[in-house]
């Protein structure tokens, strides 16, 4: 899975390195070092034709949810079944996105029997963006008005896949990648061509052109309260 990640870009970096044409952000927000589920994300999506970029919350609450509290849980999407999930299968066919990352955090347990697990950050050796393959959904407040300011509730998954290379020694578990070529295609809500969407979906892998790197960091990156580019400086020794 991918449960802690990093957003450091400047929202002026995304626009541009995304062709973005709307920018639904009010206001610069700081680097985050400790992205952390229900926190608020930058997404890359289609909008009435045109690129958007936007913040949403991270852990994807269906339309037919009774509250958004279940959103917590719900911050993947596996590859293998986004597509026919109830919770997921309406976002994916008219409601995909792209996830902005400089990188995301996994843990490895150190000894068998032991608790005790290492945080790695994980990242592009060349040092280039990721684009995480996303969802996104919108969910009605039965509670306010619908042109309230608080009357829909933005939110997305990553979708995930199996890691079959060096960074499943970390985990089994990793997030897909959407090319650039392929992006235009991916976001377009009127491509509903299951099989090609599922095939523009490329798991983040070591190999190959924007392929990863793993290092091992401190630990304090454990509690969401810490954040900072010192997360990801590499562990002493």
């Amino acid at each position: 899975m991918c449960g802690r990640f990093v957003s450091a870009r400047k929202r002026a970096e995304l626009l541009e390195e995304f062709a973005v044409q709307r920018d639904a952000v009010a206001a610069d927000r700081e680097p985050d070092y400790n992205v952390a589920p229900t926190k608020r994300i930058y997404t890359v999506l289609d909008r009435q034709d045109e690129r958007e970029l936007r913040l949403v919350r991270w852990g994807l609450v269906p339309t037919w949810a009774k509250d958004t509290k279940g959103g917590a849980r719900l911050i993947n999407a596996r590859a293998e079944t986004v597509a026919v999930k109830p919770a997921f299968r309406a976002a994916f066919a008219r409601r995909r996105c792209l996830i902005p990352a400089d990188g995301y955090y996994e843990w490895q347990t150190e000894n068998a029997g032991s608790k005790a697990k290492q945080p790695f950050y994980i990242y592009r050796t060349d040092g280039g963006i990721l684009a995480f393959a996303g969802i996104y959904e919108l969910w009605k407040n039965p509670e306010v008005p619908e042109d309230h300011e608080d009357a829909w509730y933005w939110s997305a998954s990553i979708i995930t896949t199996d890691a079959t290379d060096e960074i499943g020694r970390i985990h089994d578990r990793t997030p897909m990648v959407i090319a650039p070529a392929d992006w235009t295609e991916w976001l377009d809500p009127a491509n509903r061509e299951k099989e090609h969407l599922l095939k523009t979906m490329h798991p983040a892998m070591t190999s190959g052109e924007g392929g990863l790197t793993a290092r091992p960091v401190s630990t304090t990156v454990n509690s969401v309260r810490n954040n900072g580019p010192e997360l990801i400086k590499p562990l002493a020794g």
